[in-house]
């Protein structure tokens, strides 16, 4: 079938307003453009941003199901990273990764996310114990922040008071020796983290049955 040839400022006009995606091809010989509706179905733009959340289950409703989930300690030389299993019931130790700079920090979380196909991450939020929050509390929510323009995943803050004094704790009185407890505290505070969120995220499940 013999396409339309319409001038330039014509076919522009034909252009404004259209419903259908469509391209134009230029006609040298003739000067003309040539409309061409385009047969590919309508596609939603896909998410290109995550999101960041505190409520436990605003967090839950955003995740698919099934699908692991990835916990995070964040520290000022080291991220400590907890995975927990596809059903959500239990988080074990991963890595700790040793910081360099931002970019090069999450395109290591990204290998992971790939690796294991996670959902989303919890990230620990180091409040005061009296609930105020100091400059590692707004670097967690920072780093989140930024974190979500390159990941478009949901992200849950998780209040960690006291998570890391925990696993120092444990690991003492399982006699580990202080370069043992410095190689494995980030990464279990993380599942400490994880864990914590998880089962909230379990009881208000059993609490409110869909």
């Amino acid at each position: 079938m013999h396409e339309p040839r319409l001038p330039v400022d014509e076919c522009a006009n034909k252009f404004r307003g259209r419903d259908k995606p469509a391209r134009a091809r230029f006609d040298d010989a003739h000067g003309n453009l040539t409309i061409m509706e385009s047969t590919e179905p309508d596609q939603a733009p896909e998410a290109t941003h995550g999101t960041t959340t505190e409520d436990a289950d605003d967090f839950a409703r955003q995740l698919p199901t099934p699908g692991r989930l990835i916990g995070l300690d964040l520290g000022t030389k080291t991220i400590g990273l907890a995975l927990s299993d596809v059903t959500r019931m239990i988080a074990s130790p991963l890595e700790t990764i040793a910081r360099k700079k931002f970019t090069i920090d999450v395109k290591a979380l990204k290998t992971h996310i790939a690796t294991h196909e996670i959902r989303g991450l919890v990230l620990g939020l180091p409040r005061n114990l009296d609930g105020s929050e100091g400059p590692r509390a707004q670097s967690s929510r920072a780093f989140a922040r930024n974190l979500n323009k390159l990941i478009a995943l949901p992200i849950l803050l998780w209040d960690e008071r006291l998570t890391t004094a925990a696993v120092e704790r444990l690991l003492i009185e399982a006699d580990s020796s202080r370069r043992r407890r410095s190689q494995v505290v980030d990464k279990m505070a993380a599942n400490l983290i994880l864990q914590g969120a998880l089962d909230r995220m379990r009881l208000q499940s059993d609490q409110n049955p869909a």
